[in-house]
């Protein structure tokens, strides 16, 4: 069984090769040509259903509690425990840029789509910080919603338990006054943990989409509220879908 699962993760590498390589050339096009930039939202979701296609894992489940607006710019905030969650949100058909972490840019070619049409920041900047707060506020501006993992990466250590939120995304919603969605990602830890070395394994993805959830306020109690409102919801659902053995 072992040996089946090394042999399945080393696929997935390939088939996550294989499917951008055939996308490149249209998300060069978003990279290069402006008035094509807006189309990334929608590749990203081709190369979500693409790479889940063919790592037979094309079954996902998702649920909207409400439907979304294409007109409405949101904040999606979604718990973060494998490297699986950035192209399950894709399956998301809405035009956002994602926030990512810096690091993300060493992956080859992958790395370079991927900075060049969403948001990277180092954490550990502060000057790196404020300019991805800035740049957020920009995407904002011209119309994009934004995907956030609050927990600021990969960094609970049992999962499907939720680990610290950090206050950004909640601070651009309330100061854009824009809703956020929070969504759940069920079980990617289960179909590839974050443990060394990474292995694949067969399942179904399976994600929720909450119903959006407005600012009530302008200042740092609102920024709190909204924040203790979307861990709450993504953290009843997680110990729900846990119990319920999902």
């Amino acid at each position: 069984m072992k040996t089946l699962l090394k042999i399945y993760s080393t696929y997935g590498l390939v088939i996550f090769a294989l499917v951008f390589i055939v996308l490149l050339p249209f998300f060069l096009l978003a990279i290069f040509v402006k008035p094509l930039e807006k189309t990334a939202g929608f590749l990203n979701h081709v190369w979500a259903r693409l790479l889940f296609f063919f790592l037979f894992l094309n079954r996902s489940k998702i649920v909207y509690e409400e439907k979304l607006s294409r007109k409405q710019r949101y904040i999606f905030c979604a718990n973060h425990f494998s490297f699986l969650d950035i192209p399950t949100m894709g399956l998301i058909n809405h035009n956002f840029k994602f926030i990512g972490k810096s690091s993300l840019r060493k992956i080859p070619l992958w790395g370079y789509m991927y900075s060049k049409l969403h948001i990277l920041v180092d954490r550990n900047s502060l000057r790196d910080r404020h300019a991805s707060w800035v740049k957020c506020k920009e995407a904002v501006a011209n119309g994009y919603s934004i995907t956030f993992f609050p927990e600021g990466g990969i960094l609970s250590k049992n999962p499907p338990e939720l680990g610290r939120f950090k206050e950004g995304s909640f601070k651009i919603a309330v100061e854009e006054q824009i809703p956020v969605v929070p969504v759940t990602i069920h079980n990617n830890h289960l179909l590839l943990p974050d443990k060394k070395p990474l292995i694949m394994h067969r399942g179904t993805i399976s994600l929720k989409v909450h119903k959006p959830i407005w600012p009530t306020g302008t200042d740092d109690f609102a920024v709190h509220d909204l924040m203790a409102k979307v861990r709450s919801i993504i953290d009843e659902e997680l110990k729900l879908t846990h119990h319920a053995g999902r």
